[in-house]
C-alpha cells in the first residue's frame, strides 16, 4: 500500500511545483496525507437549484444553473470592475467582478451552460451577486448533489487562484486515485468498542459528505483520532517520568504541621480546603514526584493549602519555597506567611531582584546550610547563585506567568525533583485541563470561607457616569479605596477606546480631594512598584490601571472595580480582576462601563458576569465564545493548539472518551510494544515527530 505521508504534495496531479511552494509556506500541507487532514471550515448545503424569479431578500445562499449573456467592463486602475448578465430563461441576474477580470472571461464564455453559487445581494432595487462559484454542468464535482465543503484559504493563496474550490478539487483528485481502503490508524478493538467509521469512509466523507449523517459520524471518527492520540502523547509522558523520577517520601506529619493546625491557624478550613490538603497528602507520601495543579478562585485558601504542604516538607528536614510572577505578589505572601510560620520557630526569606547584594548574602547561606526553611521570590529563585540544602517542595504561584523552561530550573535546584505544586486563579475548564494540564493532577478548592460578601456587579452605561462618580465618592468617603481599569496605556488613532492617561487625568480633576495613582506595563518595574505600594498603603484612594493589577494586588480596603470598555476583555479577565476586590469584610462592587451601542452577544456575555461569580462557570462560558486557543496561559503551557478537527470547548465528551481509551490501551501495554500496537506507535512518532512544541508542563 502506498505512504500517503511520504508522497510529496508537488506530485499530484493539478498540483506542481508553484502551487506545492504555496501550500508548504501558507498552510503548512506538504504530503499527500498532509492534505487528506486538511478540513473544511464549514458546508453548505448546495442539493437544491433556484431559478432567477424566486430569489428574494432571506437567501444567504443560492444555486442556480443558466448561461452567461453578456460582459461589460466599467472603471479604470484600481476601480475597474466586470459585470455580467446572467440568465436561466426565467429572469436576469447581474455579476460582478472586482479583480481576476482577464481571468473570469478567457475561462467563463457566453453561451456555455454554468452552475452558480454565491450570495444575492440587493443594490439600486435589484440583485447582484459579486464574485460567484461558476462551473460546468459536467463537472463532476460540482455537481454533487447536498453538503459542499468550504476550505480555509489565504490572500497569497487567492491571488494564485488557489481557492477553496481549487483545493476541493485537489482533494477530489487524490481521493479518486485511493482505489484500496487507506490501513487503519486507530486499535481495531478502539473503533469497535466505540463504533467508529473506518478511516478511508472518514476522510472521503468529511470531503465529500454521502448525507448528513455521514458527515456526522466522519467528524466524530476524526475528532475522536485526534484527541486520542493528544492524550496517548501525554498520557504516556507522564507515565514514563513517574516510572523514571522518583520522589521524596513524606510520610510524616510532625510538630511543625501540627501546632500550625491547631493553634495558628486563625480560621477553620473549609471543606474543599481540606480535602485538597488530603490530596496533597497522598501524593507526597506516595514515592513518587508530585505534579499537582490547584485551582481555586481569588480568596479561596490556595495560598494556605500551600504553606501546609510545604510544612509537611519542613516537618521531614526539607526546604520549601514558593515563586510568584511579581515583586509585590512575593512581598505580599512573604509577608502574610512571616507572621504565621515565625511564632513555630521556622526561618522564612523573601528573594527578589530588587534585595540588596548585603542582604542576599546570608540568605543564599542560609539556603545552603539549611537554617532557611521557607523561601518566597520570583524569578530571581531561579538564578544559578541560588542554591538549597535539601529543596523539597516548590509552590508556583498564578504558573501561567511562567514560561515551561522557567519552571523546570526549579527541577536542578535539587538531584532528586521536589514536589511541585503550580497554583492558579484562573479557572480552567475541565477539557482545557485535561489537555494543556494533562500530565498534572488537578485539585479544585470550590469553597470560599465563610464571611465573604459576593462581589455585586453591574452593568452601567456611559450616559450614567455622573451617578457612578457619587456612588464612588460615597465609597472614598466611608475610607474605602478602588480601582479604575482601562484596557489601552495610549491613545489610538482606530479606537474609541477610553485611554488611561485621559482617564488618569480626567478622575484626577473629578477627585481633587484624593489621590491617585497610575499604573501600566510599559512603566519601568521600580516606579510601577512604587505607585503599587501607595495604593497598598493607603496613601493613594484610587488606583488607576490597565490589566497589570489583574493578578498580585491584595488589598482588602479596596471596595470598588471599575472596568472601562468591559465589552474589549474577556470573561476570565473580567472575573480576574473583578477578584481584586471583596477581600474583606465590607460589600463590593464591580460596574463593567460600556456604551450602550453594544450588540446582543456582547450585552449577554457582560450579562453573565452579573448574574454569578462562578469562576468555573464563567470560564466554560469564556472558553465557548473564545475558543482554547485565545483562552490566557494556554500557549505558555507549551501545548500548541492546533487541532485540526476537534474542539475543546465542544467536544467534551469525545475526549474524555478518547482519554478513557487511552489510558486503557496504555493499561494493558505501557511501552506500546505488542505487535497488535504497532500501528498506534508509528501514527504516535508520525503526529509527533514535526510537533516538537508539544511539550508538556513540569
Amino acid at each position: 500500500m502506498i505512504d500517503l505521508a511520504s508522497l510529496n504534495i508537488k506530485y499530484l496531479p493539478g498540483v506542481g511545483p508553484k502551487r506545492a511552494e504555496l501550500l508548504n509556506k501558507e498552510l503548512e500541507i506538504f504530503t499527500y496525507l498532509d492534505l487528506l487532514h486538511y478540513y473544511p471550515y464549514k458546508y453548505i448545503d448546495r442539493s437544491k437549484t433556484y431559478k432567477i424569479s424566486e430569489i428574494d431578500g432571506a437567501m444567504p445562499y443560492i444555486q442556480l444553473r443558466g448561461r452567461i449573456v453578456s460582459y461589460n467592463t466599467h472603471g479604470e486602475g484600481a476601480r475597474r470592475r466586470l459585470t455580467a448578465l446572467f440568465s436561466d430563461g426565467t429572469g436576469v441576474i447581474e455579476l460582478v467582478w472586482f479583480k481576476g477580470i482577464r481571468y473570469i472571461t478567457d475561462r467563463y464564455k457566453p453561451g456555455t451552460e454554468y452552475t452558480l453559487f454565491g450570495r444575492p445581494t440587493l443594490f439600486n432595487g435589484k440583485f447582484n451577486i459579486a464574485h460567484p462559484e461558476l462551473d460546468p454542468i459536467d463537472d463532476r464535482i460540482d455537481n454533487t448533489t447536498g453538503l459542499q465543503g468550504y476550505y480555509t484559504t489565504t490572500e497569497k493563496m487567492k491571488n494564485a487562484f488557489l481557492n477553496s474550490k481549487a483545493l476541493q478539487k485537489m482533494i477530489y483528485t487524490l481521493l479518486a486515485g485511493i482505489q484500496e481502503p487507506l490501513p487503519e490508524t486507530l486499535p481495531a478493538p478502539v473503533i469497535a468498542h466505540r463504533q467508529l467509521m473506518g478511516l478511508t469512509d472518514a476522510l472521503r466523507n468529511i470531503h465529500f459528505p454521502v448525507s448528513i449523517n455521514h458527515l456526522r459520524r466522519a467528524e466524530l471518527r476524526l475528532k475522536f483520532e485526534e484527541l486520542f492520540y493528544l492524550q496517548l502523547h501525554i498520557l504516556r509522558y507522564t507515565r514514563l517520568r513517574n516510572q523514571k523520577l522518583g520522589g521524596f517520601r513524606f510520610d510524616h506529619i510532625g510538630d511543625y504541621f501540627n501546632n500550625f493546625y491547631h493553634h495558628i491557624l486563625p480560621f477553620e478550613l473549609t471543606q474543599a480546603q481540606k480535602r485538597v490538603i488530603k490530596e496533597i497528602r497522598a501524593d507526597m507520601g506516595s514515592g513518587r514526584q508530585m505534579n499537582r495543579l490547584l485551582q481555586g478562585d481569588v480568596g479561596s485558601g490556595k495560598t494556605l493549602v500551600a504553606l501546609m504542604s510545604m510544612l509537611i516538607a519542613v516537618d521531614n528536614g526539607y526546604q520549601a519555597c514558593l515563586m510568584a510572577p511579581t515583586e509585590i505578589l512575593a512581598t505580599q505572601h512573604y509577608e502574610g506567611l512571616k507572621a504565621m510560620v515565625e511564632p513555630l520557630g521556622l526561618r522564612i526569606e523573601l528573594l527578589t531582584g530588587s534585595v540588596t547584594k548585603k542582604r542576599r548574602v546570608p540568605i543564599l547561606d542560609g539556603l545552603l546550610t539549611g537554617e532557611v526553611n521557607l523561601l518566597i521570590g520570583t524569578h530571581a529563585l531561579l538564578e544559578d547563585t541560588v542554591n538549597f540544602a535539601n529543596l523539597g517542595f516548590v509552590v508556583i504561584d498564578e504558573q501561567h506567568r511562567f514560561g515551561v523552561e522557567q519552571r523546570a530550573r526549579l527541577w536542578n535546584k535539587n538531584k532528586i525533583p521536589p514536589h511541585i505544586l503550580v497554583m492558579t486563579a484562573t479557572p480552567i475548564p475541565r477539557t482545557l485541563a485535561m489537555t494543556v494540564y494533562g500530565d498534572l493532577d488537578v485539585s479544585v478548592i470550590d469553597q470560599l470561607p465563610p464571611g465573604r460578601k459576593p462581589i455585586q456587579t453591574l452593568l452601567q452605561y456611559d450616559s450614567r457616569r455622573a451617578q457612578l462618580y457619587a456612588a464612588l465618592r460615597k465609597q472614598l468617603q466611608m475610607g474605602r479605596q478602588a480601582y479604575i481599569v482601562y484596557p489601552l496605556i495610549q491613545e489610538s488613532e482606530k479606537s474609541d477606546l477610553k485611554n488611561l492617561e485621559e482617564g488618569y487625568d480626567l478622575i484626577c480633576e473629578a477627585f481633587p480631594e484624593y489621590q491617585v495613582c497610575m499604573v501600566h506595563g510599559k512603566m519601568k518595574a521600580a516606579e510601577k512598584e512604587a505607585q503599587m505600594q501607595r495604593f497598598v498603603s493607603g496613601e493613594a484612594q484610587i488606583m488607576v490601571a490597565t490589566t497589570v493589577i489583574e493578578v498580585g494586588v491584595n488589598v482588602p480596603n479596596a471596595s470598588v472595580m471599575i472596568i472601562e470598555n468591559a465589552e474589549r476583555f474577556g470573561l476570565a479577565q473580567l472575573h480576574q480582576l473583578r477578584g481584586r476586590v471583596g477581600r474583606g469584610a465590607e460589600q463590593s462592587y464591580c460596574i463593567l462601563m460600556t456604551s450602550y451601542k453594544i450588540n446582543q452577544d456582547t450585552r449577554k456575555r457582560l450579562e453573565l458576569m452579573t448574574e454569578t461569580n462562578d469562576g468555573f462557570r464563567i470560564a466554560e462560558a469564556d472558553m465557548q465564545m473564545r475558543g482554547p486557543g485565545d483562552m490566557e496561559g494556554t500557549q505558555q503551557s507549551g501545548i500548541a493548539f492546533n487541532l485540526q478537527i476537534a474542539n475543546l470547548a465542544k467536544d467534551g465528551q469525545i475526549l474524555q472518551a478518547a482519554r478513557d481509551e487511552a489510558n486503557a490501551l496504555l493499561d494493558s501495554d505501557e511501552r506500546l510494544e505488542r505487535p497488535e500496537n504497532y500501528i498506534v506507535r508509528k501514527e504516535l512518532n508520525r503526529i509527533f515527530e514535526r510537533q516538537k512544541n508539544w511539550g508538556l508542563i513540569s
